[in-house]
Order: structure tokens, then sequence, then C-alpha cells
């Protein structure tokens, strides 16, 4: 998804060891830095605190994009201060910036089938028959960022809740 809306721009090495590849990118009249933490999900507080400080954006500018195992699969939801909701990835940015006051884009991936540990479910590839959805999610979940970047929060969560009746998935 951060692959999309970079475009043409190219992710390069973060500056000053912070574990990331960053693009900087136009939205509208806004420059905006996307990240791609080079590390684990559950570790990546230290990286998102190191952006944060270096390039000195302020947390309520922040969106962090994750996978949510109990939104159903196709859903997005956006929000502001919440709880990490059992994320360890959430928990970690949390833990690291000292705060909880920062944006997050869920996007449902549904729960684990059976007894599939949820680790492992998260990690695995999509199916072949859900390429498609997972194609129209990312680019809706592009269109929320690129929404919040422009408009604002409160727009980009009125976007996201929208989102379900556009795609027609997750139900």
């Amino acid at each position: 998804m951060l692959l999309r809306l970079a475009g043409e721009a190219k992710f390069k090495r973060a500056p000053k060891r912070i574990r990331a590849q960053v693009a900087e990118i136009r939205v509208g009249e806004s420059t905006a830095t996307l990240a791609l933490p080079t590390t684990f999900m559950n570790q990546s507080g230290g990286t998102v605190a190191g952006l944060i400080d270096y390039y000195g954006i302020d947390l309520d500018r922040v969106v962090v994009v994750h996978d949510d195992i109990d939104l159903p699969f196709g859903r997005l939801r956006f929000q502001f201060d919440r709880g990490p909701g059992g994320h360890n990835g959430v928990a970690s940015v949390a833990k690291s910036i000292g705060s909880r006051e920062f944006w997050r884009l869920k996007i449902g991936v549904g729960r684990p089938p059976g007894r599939l540990d949820p680790a492992e479910f998260v990690l695995r590839r999509f199916a072949k028959k859900e390429q498609t959805d997972v194609e129209l999610l990312v680019g809706e979940a592009a269109d929320v960022l690129t929404t919040f970047a422009v408009e604002g929060g409160e727009a980009a969560r009125q976007y996201a809740g929208d989102a379900t009746q556009r795609l027609g998935i997750g139900e």
C-alpha cells in the first residue's frame, strides 16, 4: 500500500541509523514521509520514535498502518488514541513514543481458521482467490491515507468507514 502511495518516489535508507526505508511524496499541498520499518513489526516502536524525532512530526500527524485479526477481511478502520488491542507492534510504538495519541489504519484480515496460530496466519500469503479483493483493499487504504494528508483525521475516518460499502467485501 505504501508502495502504491509512493508512486515514482524511491525508498531509501532512513537517516541516523533509523531502521527503515523512507520516501517523501507530495500529497496535495503537503509533503508526507512514508516509512517501511526494516525491523519485525513487534519491534517497530524504536523506528517510529526515531522517525518522529528526526523529522519533528507531531503525534497527531502519525499514522501506523497494521493488520487486525479482529476486523473481518476487507474492513478498514481509522482511529486515534486507542490502545494496542493485543497488537504487539502497536504496543511497541505506543511504549517507544510514550503515548497512544497517534492515528492507526487497521486493515481487517479476519480470524485465523480453526486452530491456526494467529502469528502464523498474519504472516502467510493471501490465497490466489483473495488477490483481487486484496488489491481493491490496498487501493482503498491508500486513499484513506491520502484523505488524511489532505483533509485530516475525521475525513479519513469517514472515508475508511464508507470503504466497506464501496468494496463490497468484509460485510
